[in-house]
């Protein structure tokens, strides 16, 4: 995952634009950029952030930068933002999102005339300096911008920065925010709302999907209008998303917490008897607030999160070492769990190694029964429209692995959707199989009609391909 930020500003935007980068840490783990521009040009910073926050690499950059102008990125793989000169004049670029085609639309700028790209060491392209050639292939940036849209396969949210000002671009189905912030000095544009509010900003407006603006410190100019059909990520609130942040006028913690109480309503019919309701920290946490809440179990803290080395578990690139700190920083609170039972509730169940380790911590610590909860539907697809996702084959899911042993490998589309049904008993099959496995008391997902409820936007606004399979 990615995420970006950019300032045009009256006055010196580079402490605005430093720290309204530096929160968006929680989505991307590899690389981070900044560029401004001022009265000396474009100047630019890069690093890798793999073993350090980011504003330790940047301190001593932004003493250096001075400008009214700035975009910046936290990024999961590729180093951006670039910086590009050709018939369109000098920009800058970055971009969240996720490009399906990417080797197609690389064949397509050769045959235009492209010599070359710059290549990683492994092997592959950086998909910014793609989307820069693509723009570059129309006469000006709002009609570049608007091919690549059309042209790209997946989704692809941009901001781009010239001497002047900074368009900016929601991906075709808003399926990724892009939302202005406004104050006395000028704008900001970024991922996720709650990194101006410590600013100065207050909301101005949220860009709807395909949309383009072009701004400067003085104005918002729309180049282009939205269209009417969105399809915003329907994870961004369960899962990836900051608590603080709003999206389409509905906030996270919010929406967390009507999700723990349409679960905890669930429950309350099948007669679930616990001791205690906890959530799996961070995100876990206000879906548990919300079940407490409505079910008037007490909500507890049997483990804590020890986040001073490592402050997110999917850091690492390696999958074997994500999991062992994920297994490492949650330290128990063993007088809360001994002769207890819990009720657990996690943002999701992916691979299912995690949480299968966390309930077997909770029982070596002397816990009675572990129920747990996840605050999604079972995730059936792996996502093929945003880079949130590791999974490098649909077998990593634990459901596809549970699918096709109880099929026998013989898994068509149309037994999919019955996995995918609730109400159906290749559902009950692959939860009790799921139970089973991770060694939980019970397991009850939450259901895709109650997960779009608790959002508030109807179903036809969200994306939920990863649970139903429909695009």
């Amino acid at each position: 995952m990615s995420g970006f930020f950019g300032v045009a500003s009256k006055k010196d935007c580079v402490l605005d634009l430093f720290f309204g980068v530096d929160y968006h840490s929680h989505l991307g783990t590899r690389r981070a950029g900044m560029t401004v521009h001022g009265e000396e040009g474009f100047n630019r910073a890069i690093h890798n952030i793999q073993n350090s926050p980011f504003r330790t690499k940047f301190e001593k950059d932004i003493e250096e930068f001075n400008g009214n102008l700035g975009i910046g990125c936290i990024s999961d793989n590729e180093a951006q933002p670039l910086l590009v000169k050709s018939h369109l004049g000098s920009f800058a670029i970055t971009t969240v999102g996720r490009i399906n085609n990417l080797e197609e639309l690389r064949d397509l700028c050769f045959s235009k005339g492209a010599t070359h790209f710059l290549e990683t060491s492994s092997g592959v392209i950086n998909p910014t300096e793609l989307v820069a050639a693509l723009v570059n292939h129309k006469d000006s940036i709002v009609e570049g911008l608007t091919y690549v849209q059309e042209i790209v396969k997946g989704s692809m949210s941009i901001l781009l920065m010239t001497a002047e000002g900074i368009y900016a671009m929601r991906d075709r189905y808003g399926r990724t925010p892009v939302i202005i912030g406004q104050k006395d000095s000028g704008y900001c544009m970024t991922f996720e709302s709650s990194a101006f509010l410590n600013l100065g900003y207050h909301h101005y407006r949220d860009l709807g999907p395909g949309e383009i603006v072009y701004i400067t410190p003085q104005k918002v100019e729309q180049k282009k209008a939205p269209q009417e059909e969105m399809k915003i990520c329907s994870f961004l609130w369960v899962y990836y998303g900051y608590p603080t942040s709003t999206y389409e006028g509905i906030n996270v913690e919010c929406m967390r917490n009507e999700c723990g109480k349409l679960l905890a309503r669930r429950d309350m019919e099948a007669g679930v008897h616990v001791d205690s309701v906890a959530g799996v920290p961070d995100s876990g946490t206000a879906h548990a607030v919300g079940y407490s809440n409505e079910s008037h179990l007490p909500f507890a803290r049997p483990f804590i999160k020890y986040t001073p080395t490592w402050p997110r578990s999917f850091m690492p690139a390696s999958q074997k070492q994500r999991n062992m700190i994920a297994k490492m920083k949650l330290i128990p609170v063993k007088e809360m769990i001994h002769d207890k039972k819990l009720l657990l509730i996690d943002d999701s169940i992916v691979r299912g190694t995690q949480l299968g380790e966390t309930t077997e911590f909770l029982y070596d610590s002397g816990a009675k029964e572990v129920h747990v909860r996840p605050a999604c539907p079972p995730i059936m697809f792996g996502c093929k429209y945003l880079n949130f996702s590791r999974s490098s084959s649909e077998m990593d899911l634990i459901t596809r692995r549970v699918i096709h042993r109880l099929e026998h490998d013989h898994v068509t589309d149309e037994i999919l959707k019955e996995y995918a049904d609730p109400n159906s008993e290749r559902y009950a099959k692959m939860c009790e199989e799921i139970r089973k496995i991770s060694n939980f008391t019970t397991l009850r997902f939450h259901r895709l009609d109650d997960m779009v409820e608790s959002i508030g936007l109807p179903k036809c606004k969200l994306c939920t391909y990863c649970f139903d399979g429909k695009e």
